[in-house]
């Protein structure tokens, strides 16, 4: 794997920040688009715009073929039986309330359970939370480890036959937790529950086969994987999507309409209302066939070793809080000392060194780690070791301005 070949191909990357070469460690919060979707974007406007499905003549017919296109390439990344269960929505919290309303609501009943962790994203507290308000379900949490990790002891004791619904991430966006989705699906499906599965920082960093891991539901954004922003997939098994009613009405999705009943179409588009995100999707299309032509495996390999360097690297300076387990995704979640993280997260801005610095939206782990906030560095494929020493010194320049706080 080239890196330094993958990286041209980022036009954003080849300029200076305050001065200074820009460092992008922020690839959680969202990814860089390489030129190839940025053309396939600008190719679709400049040549085919055109809304989908409805009309006969050539530029809604290659619309059409590019927006299915990409669905079914979609499929094929992650594995699915078929298009039919791949519904594209907004992003990953979109894919998240649209089972939590759809789903939960009509399946839920008061003393019936929704099993979650501390270390989810708030896209995946909040919708639950609601879920649980609307149907006198309970919502019950996973205990963590130590290190931040899930163990399969803690999910068998907290899982029941009263659990309904298991909701759970794939890679925590705070601590790089790899969390064993085939094993607690498992566990899920022995007590008769589903699971739902936010894979907004797995699908852009590892393959991901949703037969192979047997979840009922997985969720993922377009713009952490190098696609554009207002993006996203939610997977479904066909025989619980046919069975879930749509959230959202209008154009699009419905079959046939009269005065005061209307019917709706077949799987997936049932659940895409209104003028999709043809672009964005066109887009994903492309994301996909730049990070297959990269391989998934080269960029995990990557990124666990640069995750590794960067963690060696960050303890040999003094006064760095490291959270998070040993084993764990391309992110380092830290903090210098008593410096507020947004100050950390500034004097590495003025070095051109770009990194997230807050809650992460995730306070119920902020509330467990004992803190306010963070400082994040988290990595994808166009990142170096160089990367992660610009970093270090750019660290050992705050701890300088910030000396009589540490």
């Amino acid at each position: 794997m080239d890196v330094r070949a993958i990286k041209d191909q980022f036009p954003i990357l080849n300029q200076e920040v305050n001065g200074h070469p820009l460092v992008y460690l922020d690839s959680s919060a969202t990814s860089q688009k390489p030129v190839s979707v940025i053309e396939a974007v600008d190719r679709y406007y400049r040549e085919t715009n055109s809304n989908v499905h409805r009309g006969v003549h050539t530029l809604g017919t290659r619309a059409t073929d590019l927006y299915e296109g990409a669905r079914e390439k979609v499929r094929a990344f992650i594995h699915a039986k078929s298009t039919a269960e791949i519904i594209f929505t907004r992003g990953t919290t979109t894919a998240i309330n649209t089972v939590a309303w759809s789903y939960a609501r009509a399946n839920l009943k008061e003393g019936d359970e929704i099993v979650i962790t501390q270390m989810e994203h708030h896209s995946n507290i909040i919708p639950w939370q609601q879920a649980a308000k609307a149907t006198g379900a309970t919502l019950k949490y996973i205990p963590l480890q130590e290190d931040g990790t899930v163990s399969l002891e803690a999910v068998r004791t907290t899982v029941t036959p009263n659990t309904k619904i298991v909701a759970i991430t794939h890679v925590s966006n705070v601590l790089g937790t790899i969390n064993p989705i085939k094993e607690i699906t498992k566990i899920a499906h022995e007590n008769d529950a589903v699971i739902v599965v936010d894979g907004a920082q797995g699908a852009p960093h590892m393959e991901v086969d949703v037969q192979d891991l047997d979840v009922d539901f997985y969720a993922f954004s377009g713009h952490k994987m190098c696609a554009p922003t207002g993006i996203g997939v939610l997977y479904g098994k066909r025989e619980l999507l046919e069975n879930m009613e749509p959230v959202e009405f209008g154009g699009e999705m419905i079959d046939f309409v009269n005065l005061y009943d209307s019917t709706w179409k077949e799987l997936p588009w049932k659940f895409e209302a209104g003028t999709p995100i043809i672009a964005g999707a066109i887009g994903l299309g492309a994301a996909i066939d730049f990070l297959n032509e990269v391989g998934l495996d080269n960029i995990l390999e990557h990124e666990k070793k640069l995750a590794a360097y960067a963690i060696a690297k960050l303890r040999e300076v003094d006064g760095i809080a490291i959270y998070g387990p040993k084993e764990r995704a391309a992110l380092v979640t830290f903090n210098l000392g008593e410096v507020h993280p947004h100050d950390t997260a500034t004097v590495l801005d003025a070095e051109g060194i770009a990194v997230r610095a807050g809650h992460h939206c995730a306070q119920p782990l902020m509330k467990w780690l004992d803190v306010t906030a963070t400082a994040r560095a988290s990595f994808y494929l166009y990142n170096t070791e160089e990367d992660v020493d610009r970093l270090v010194l750019g660290l050992l320049k705050a701890k300088e301005y910030f000396g009589d706080v540490l």
